[in-house]
């Protein structure tokens, strides 16, 4: 028997709920250096896509297309970083980061580039707000503030 979903420690530490998808639990990153998402299927014991049931991998691919279409329109990036890599977290989750040529660790990858630098409250709260206005604004139905 298979655990419940839950959100990885190291991934719970370091990032905001915004709200659950069909498939994945949308969360931000509490770094204010780059706009900064992850998708989490809310399966228990899953690491890789190729895990998934292919229905499933079917969801994550549409998500992972609407929450890189919503930062393109959110922030108008250069460069739209997608990434399931998981070498310290092994829970299945996929990175979706706006990068541009003027931030801080442009063209090197944003992990391990620096500290996080958290939000203030309050605009971590209106930045939330905000992605679940997009959200609402692409007609998703199955965006749940929980």
């Amino acid at each position: 028997m298979s655990e419940p979903f839950s959100l990885h420690p190291r991934l719970a530490a370091g990032s905001v709920f915004v709200c659950d998808l069909a498939l994945s639990r949308l969360v931000l990153m509490n770094n204010s250096r780059f706009p900064w998402l992850l998708l989490v299927p809310r399966l228990a014991d899953v690491t890789e896509i190729v895990d998934l049931a292919e229905p499933d991998q079917q969801t994550l691919w549409r998500e992972i297309a609407q929450i890189s279409r919503l930062l393109r329109e959110m922030f108008e990036p250069d460069k739209l970083n997608v990434a399931s890599i998981g070498n310290l977290v092994p829970q299945l989750h996929v990175h979706l980061i706006a990068r541009f040529q003027h931030d801080e660790a442009w063209p090197k990858p944003t992990f391990g580039f620096a500290p996080a630098l958290p939000y203030p409250p309050d605009e971590l709260e209106a930045l939330t707000r905000r992605i679940c206005s997009g959200l609402e604004a692409q007609k998703s139905p199955e965006c749940a503030r929980g």
